[in-house]
């Protein structure tokens, strides 16, 4: 078996520097790493290794394939479909991040790939069949069986033995994406016991678990359900094995046996691959199990980010030897097939978006998300503007806008701004913007709680990442008054009468991210909108880039209200 996780659109090569002791001198190369291309070689090499051992070989994806990218920002899908199907993976769990733009993406996915994906907790029982992108009885979406509370399985057989393989993602999926409401996660835990015993009462003994719940998810599920082989994991971003000598950050060994269950991971980013050979007993358990997680990397190690300046020292001879000798590293070229599609296909387009300038930014803007004493972030309001821009352009009347400040990940320097450093940089979460009516008093009650979770006041908080900055909103924050009573002077910006007071039982209309609007992060009181409000296609980037190129102005206004 061969595996890869969270590889979150990351296509092409990364320079990664490492930390090398080389005769007692520290060095810290760059080398190239990771890369579909390098993994569609080593998967190759992988199972042409097995069948010339006579041993089936699966090449499974532990999920979180969307996000990350340009690849993602551009293409919405479509490329991760096309190059997961060149990399002929067998299998794969569905990850949180393939929900963060809702249904939709995942059914556009599903009309592309050449394999199953494993949902076998996402509940379609009560799915509204109206829907344009309806996936409920779709054959390659392996999802939960109500009926027997299981998830549906697939039965491989590898080696002359039936084996049986399902998939669970977290269930607490609604709290952390944004999967339709008619569509939620049941107990993974309850899913995965069920499911385990109707294999064994099936005739099955051999079962394999992918799993999209994190390393420790899977290190308590091993302890609680007894009769699951090997989960083979995601979410965590887990690099197995000891790759301490290379400067990497040492997690746990690869195959971590937890009564009888071998857990394996393979990190993120698609910078290496995982690979074990398992062989079973008649009555199902493990009798051999190994294998590593291995770096992927090509033959130049280079003194410089730029993977330019090539030194030709001994210490440079010394260096490339001990990686090449190094038992989890592995010296890789590129698939051609695989470098083809890219370049023919998707890199110019992403090139090209690199390339577009769209602005310049004629001093620096600083973003921070909680204000000191020099202020608050100078761009989280223009973001929630362009909400507000967007929306109102496509036919939502919207009064405010509301962005938490860590939906932005960066400041603006001085300089040209292209639309990949706002799809790439300064919101590179693809995350779509909705639209609700809400009354007076539940926005003053998103705003306290949304600061109370960034500051700890009072409450216990998720992180600075929940600060809210505002659209056509003025308000104060008085943090030393009684929770649900530090809102005050609250205000909205009306064209004709200028700044006005909110009334606590009138409606308002706004717009925040699809994030927001679940409530999540101390915004709990958005869920008190009127209805479900509207979740559109618009990301975050898009409706910046819009609004960027509609007022190119905008950049050089500053606003700090909060």
């Amino acid at each position: 078996m061969a595996h890869i996780n969270d590889t979150h659109s990351y296509f092409e090569p990364q320079s990664v520097q490492l930390q090398l002791n080389i005769d007692g001198q520290q060095i810290a190369p760059y080398v190239s790493n990771g890369g579909f291309a390098r993994i569609a070689t080593r998967a190759k090499q992988l199972k042409a290794n097995a069948v010339q051992q006579q041993r089936d070989f699966i090449f499974v994806h532990g999920g979180d394939c969307f996000q990350g990218t340009l690849y993602f920002s551009l293409f919405k899908g479509k490329a991760n479909s096309e190059l997961l199907n060149a990399l002929n993976i067998d299998v794969m769990t569905l990850g949180n991040h393939e929900l963060d733009m809702g249904n939709a993406p995942v059914a556009a996915f599903l009309d592309r790939i050449q394999f199953p994906l494993l949902a076998g907790n996402w509940d379609l029982t009560n799915e509204i069949k109206t829907k344009s992108h309806y996936l409920k009885g779709r054959s390659n979406l392996l999802s939960y069986q109500p009926e027997t509370k299981t998830a549906r399985w697939m039965t491989r057989i590898m080696d002359g033995e039936p084996i049986a393989i399902f998939g669970v993602s977290l269930d607490k999926m609604a709290d952390i994406a944004n999967v339709d409401a008619d569509t939620p996660f049941v107990n993974a835990f309850e899913t995965t016991l069920n499911t385990v015993h109707a294999i064994q009462t099936s005739g099955i003994n051999k079962i394999i678990l992918i799993s999209h719940l994190g390393f420790e998810g899977d290190c308590e599920l091993a302890k609680q359900v007894e009769g699951i082989s090997l989960i083979v994991g995601g979410h965590s971003h887990t690099l197995q094995g000891d790759f301490s000598a290379l400067g990497l950050k040492k997690e746990c060994e690869y195959g971590l046996q937890i009564k009888g269950t071998y857990i394996v991971q393979a990190g993120y980013h698609s910078q290496a691959l995982g690979h074990c050979e398992i062989d079973f007993a008649a009555d199902g358990t493990v009798t051999a199990f190994k294998g590593k997680n291995e770096l992927l990397i090509g033959r130049r190690l280079c003194l410089d980010a730029s993977l330019l300046t090539v030194s030709n020292d001994k210490i440079h001879t010394q260096a490339s030897d001990f990686l090449r000798q190094h038992e989890n590293v592995i010296v890789c070229k590129k698939d051609p097939q695989l470098q083809d599609l890219l370049e023919n296909k998707y890199i110019p387009r992403v090139r090209a978006l690199q390339n577009r300038v769209i602005a310049k930014v004629d001093e620096d803007l600083r973003h921070i998300r909680i204000p000191d004493l020099n202020g608050g972030s100078e761009i989280a309001p223009l973001v929630a503007e362009s909400f507000a821009h967007m929306m109102n352009k496509k036919g939502h009347p919207v009064d405010f806008a509301i962005h938490n400040a860590g939906g932005v990940r960066t400041s603006l320097y001085r300089g040209n701004l292209s639309v990949a450093d706002i799809a790439g940089k300064l919101l590179p979460f693809v995350v779509p913007i909705g639209v609700y009516r809400i009354k007076g008093k539940y926005i003053a009650q998103a705003l306290e709680g949304a600061i109370n979770n960034a500051t700890n006041n009072g409450v216990v908080g998720t992180g600075s990442g929940s600060y809210p900055y505002t659209y056509n909103l003025d308000f104060n924050y008085y943090p030393e008054r009684a929770l649900g009573k530090r809102i005050a002077e609250l205000t909205l910006y009306n064209a004709e009468k200028g700044w006005v007071n909110i009334d606590p039982e009138l409606f308002y209309a706004g717009s925040s991210s699809a994030y927001t609007m679940k409530g999540k992060e101390g915004y709990q009181a958005l869920t008190r909108m009127e209805g479900d409000g509207v979740v559109t296609e618009h990301s975050m980037a898009d409706c910046f880039i819009d609004f960027i190129q509609d007022r190119p102005d905008s950049l050089k206004v500053r606003s700090n209200k909060q």
